[in-house]
């Protein structure tokens, strides 16, 4: 975020070429992760050093993800049209790409690479899930992500929501939000029947569970505007150990959609919208799923546990990475 614009906007627009130039880094970061920046000779080997068809896949999602970020540096996020857009630059490429890769290691069936709409559904999710439940944090900091179609409708700035007077106001707009996001579940329970092999699906379903976790946590939830919303940490060790095969994911989306269902209002102006999508989750979650439905008995207890720590570090990842982009410093 100390970077100025002039300098950053052709950073990410070229960054994908940095990829392929042995000596490319840079030394003028003032952030907690400017190691990153600082010792990319070493990242950038390693990529050079990955097969072709892998390093096809990472530098063009780098090039449109770093087109993506420098666009949203010099505007706010309007409708809820350019939030899906946003949310698809910084986490629905990411989706996509390692998508490709599982397909191009021939790790999944090459379907798992073609859908890019059910790839880019898994990144929103995960990512509007930690815009929704970041709010105090980021507009603290002086970050918007709450999309200004959404917020405007309750409020005539995004921070008067935190105002107790406003909470009613607050929880509506927060519930419109939840409602939203979870539209991309039936999309993630698609995808996640797809998976055959047991370390992709683990490292795909644990951030999902944990998402559909959190935003039952924040729904309806007035600590949204006045704290740090978490899981506990025994309820996300309990996600870990379950989500290894469909069966179980589709039992713990669908208690978490049910614990959703009984906190919805009969006032809240996104009742019927709620309980629509809601239904949809119940019933893509009640259907018998093809693949990995028994796999997880037969699997050691250190493959599970390397297997979660891996699935955790990339839940971890899109849970802190705050502030990447858009004018005062707010690329989530």
């Amino acid at each position: 975020m100390t970077i100025p614009l002039e300098k950053k906007v052709p950073m990410l627009n070229n960054f994908h070429t940095y990829l392929y130039q042995e000596e490319w880094c840079f030394t003028e970061s003032h952030e907690k992760d400017r190691q990153v920046l600082e010792d990319f000779p070493t990242i950038s080997l390693e990529f050079r050093n990955l097969a072709q068809e892998y390093r096809e896949v990472i530098s063009d999602i780098c090039h449109r993800m770093g087109v993506g970020m420098a666009e949203f540096l010099e505007k706010k996020v309007g409708s809820i049209k350019e939030w899906d857009q946003y949310c698809h630059y910084v986490a629905g490429l990411v989706g996509i790409g390692l998508s490709r890769l599982f397909s191009a290691s021939q790790l999944e069936d090459p379907e798992v690479g073609r859908d890019t709409e059910l790839a880019n559904s898994m990144g929103l999710f995960l990512q509007k899930t930690n815009i929704i439940r970041d709010y105090l944090e980021d507009t603290q900091e002086g970050r918007a992500f709450w999309p200004r179609e959404a917020w405007s409708q309750f409020a005539s700035r995004l921070e008067d929501l935190a105002q107790p007077e406003k909470l009613e106001s607050a929880l509506s707009c927060l519930n419109l939000l939840v409602t939203d996001a979870l539209r991309h579940v039936p999309d993630v329970i698609a995808y996640l029947s797809r998976l055959r092999n047991q370390s992709v699906f683990n490292f795909c379903a644990i951030p999902q569970v944990m998402a559909i976790a959190t935003l039952s946590t924040c729904y309806n939830n007035p600590m949204v505007f006045q704290g740090v919303v978490k899981i506990r940490k025994g309820q996300a060790v309990t996600l870990m150990m379950e989500a290894t095969n469909m069966r179980a994911v589709q039992t713990i989306i669908a208690q978490y959609s049910q614990e959703i269902l009984k906190k919805v209002s009969l006032t809240d102006p996104s009742r019927d919208k709620t309980l629509h999508i809601l239904a949809l989750i119940q019933e893509k979650s009640n259907l018998p799923q093809p693949g990995l439905s028994s796999r997880s008995h037969h699997l050691s207890p250190m493959y599970l546990s390397a297997a979660m720590l891996l699935a955790a570090l990339s839940w971890q990842y899109l849970s802190t990475t705050a502030g990447q982009a858009q004018g005062t410093g707010d690329m989530h």
